[in-house]
């Protein structure tokens, strides 16, 4: 595959790549060991023979158990063999509830294999992943990387097909390979019909203080959860000593989340933009996108678009004829791992390291990649900031609300009738989305995926801000139909699969939690359980090493306190006139310290 990307990378066809050929590409640097065991794996038929370890450890001049360990850490990565096509379905809540479960079923059955077997030829295995990052396109699949969405009916048997005539997945029809977009409602961002460089073009004989002027009145803020201020963050990486770096966090792993897929299908040359605005800001010179394993798909195209952007001089050296202004960006694939979706964590991968977050501080900002000031903002962000921009202040500032300023994109799944993406003004009401989309009696909806909040009829009302109910992305809407503990021991195994495991609380406590809320879905809880789930929602949100752990406990946090009568229910009645439900209850809520 032709890569583009920082440095003398050398093009070659895939089928006489030797490892010594990828580690030359790779030009020895042992940062790049994610992306060199990705390459070397797709060469030795899709898993890392022990051999092929030993080789790029001595290569990398790396111990030869730190690769092993490297690789062991991404669900991507195998050191086992698996079949010559790898079928991974969506586990995700929202694709089980589209049929991905009787989907698995079904592969397995026609392919002759057993779910996380190899079958006996070598030539499929099948597996489930979290969540595929096409929630509006389900029941997908992923094959050896590549998406294939609505895998029903016609679709269903030429996947069997394909793979029983051998054909390469490269080669497979475009029209069973096609994503659909799925954008319902455009805003600013989706609609932005500017050309290449326009953005820039405003603001390159801005004073650095006029530009920091924009960003602070925009009052734009981080799309990707926590919606920390851009101004801030990027003022703070200028004035840092260094070199510094621009990455763009494209690791959407977030179950229920697809709106950054959307945006680097459609609106690559936005986000690049935002990326090298933030470069003449900050004087970087390297720029990475760090794009989610599921989403390989989409990484020819944003090469394609990178190699375009250079020839017209909005990439590479003194770009827009501005000498000194030079600014590069290389794609980087993840391989599946959730936490890399945590900042630390994602620059610990781009440093060819286990993603395992950080301590903080000190932040990236000012000790990010390879200790290099770094700023790392979502794909949304970015986009969002160039449209500042070229759009203007004026009219970023009228959308929104005072504290939300601008547009918000939103991923909706689940039980409506028009899954998709919409773009639409913070300050929404969550209502008004349920009524675009067509969402059937809902009963639930939980907002920003399973690290968000799940919400109940009576607070439809509420508005989508900053300053109400907070969203990254992500609208999961359950009909009166579903068991919402389906819901959320769906999202505690999540958590306990996703786990880096650095942590006792988060690795051990998320498995706990499965097992508690498992026994209260089939009706054999107790105040045991309750209590236990009292406990490990304190124990994770005060003792976790990172966000994962602590924000692990929202989906059943919230589960027991808006919905407790639907876990009274669950309840096995021979525990039932021991235990009071009601006090048990208000003691998880005081252990939140009185959060909503």
């Amino acid at each position: 595959m032709q890569r583009t990307a920082v440095g003398a990378w050398r093009a070659m066809p895939s089928s006489v790549r030797s490892i010594a050929d990828i580690l030359d590409a790779h030009q020895g640097d042992a940062t790049r060991l994610v992306q060199i065991l990705l390459e070397v794996q797709r060469e030795s038929g899709n898993w890392l023979p022990a051999r092929a370890l030993t080789e790029v450890a001595r290569g990398l001049g790396l111990p030869r158990a730190k690769v092993e360990g490297v690789a062991g850490f991404y669900a991507f990565l195998h050191l086992a063999p698996v079949g010559r096509f790898r079928v991974l379905v969506s586990d995700n809540i929202t694709d089980q509830f589209a049929g991905s479960r009787e989907l698995s079923g079904e592969l397995c059955r026609r392919l002759g294999v057993q779910r996380g077997h190899v079958r006996s030829d070598g030539r499929v295995s099948v597996d489930f992943t979290s969540c595929t990052g096409l929630c509006d396109q389900a029941p997908a699949i992923l094959v050896n990387g590549l998406a294939v969405p609505g895998v029903v009916g016609d679709r269903l048997d030429a996947v069997v097909r394909l793979i029983e005539a051998n054909t390469p997945v490269e080669a497979w029809p475009e029209g069973l390979r096609h994503v659909d977009e799925g954008v319902r409602q455009e805003g600013p961002v989706l609609r932005a019909t500017m050309d290449p460089g326009a953005a820039l073009q405003t603001m390159l004989h801005r004073s650095p203080a006029d530009v920091l002027r924009v960003l602070t009145e925009s009052k734009l803020r981080g799309r990707g959860g926590a919606g920390f201020p851009v101004a801030t963050k990027w003022n703070t990486c200028r004035e840092a000593p260094g070199d510094s770096v621009v990455v763009c966090n494209a690791d959407e792993g977030e179950p229920g989340t697809f709106k950054d897929r959307v945006l680097l299908a459609r609106r690559a040359d936005l986000v690049l933009e935002g990326m090298t605005i933030a470069a003449r800001f900050t004087g970087a010179t390297a720029g990475f996108i760090y794009l989610r394993g599921e989403y390989a798909f989409l990484a020819p195209h944003l090469r394609d678009v990178i190699s375009r952007r250079r020839a017209a001089k909005l990439l590479g050296t003194s770009i827009a004829s501005e000498r000194g202004f030079d600014f590069d960006v290389e794609v980087h694939l993840g391989a599946g791992a959730y936490v890399c979706g945590e900042e630390t964590a994602l620059l610990e991968s781009l440093e060819g390291r286990r993603g395992v977050p950080r301590h903080r501080p000190p932040f990236p900002v000012t000790h990010g990649y390879l200790g290099r000031p770094t700023i790392v903002n979502n794909v949304e962000t970015y986009a969002d900031a160039a449209v500042v921009f070229a759009g203007g202040l004026d009219a970023w500032r009228a959308m929104g609300t005072e504290q939300s300023s601008g547009s918000k994109l939103l991923s909706v799944a689940g039980d409506v009738d028009r899954p998709g993406i919409y773009e639409l003004p913070w300050g929404t009401t969550l209502r008004d989305v349920l009524s675009l989309a067509g969402a059937r009696a809902p009963k639930a909806v939980q907002v920003s995926g399973p690290s968000g909040e799940l919400v109940g009829p009576k607070e439809f009302d509420r508005r989508l801000a900053f300053e109400d109910l907070p969203c990254a992305g992500a609208i999961a809407v359950f009909g009166e139909a579903r068991d919402l503990l389906d819901v959320v021991v769906n999202y505690a195994r999540f958590f306990a699969h996703e786990s880096c495991g650095f942590c006792t609380p988060c690795r051990v406590g998320t498995h706990v939690a499965v097992r508690s809320l498992g026994k209260l879905r089939v009706g054999r809880g107790s105040q045991t359980e309750l209590q236990e789930l009292a406990t490990l929602t304190r124990l994770l949100r005060d003792t976790s090493h990172c966000g994962l752990g602590s924000t692990a406990p929202n989906a059943w946090r919230h589960y027991l306190d808006k919905f407790g009568l639907d876990a009274t229910r669950r309840l096995s009645a021979t525990f039932r006139p021991a235990f009071d439900v009601d006090a048990s209850l208000q003691g998880a809520r005081e252990s939140r310290g009185g959060e909503s």
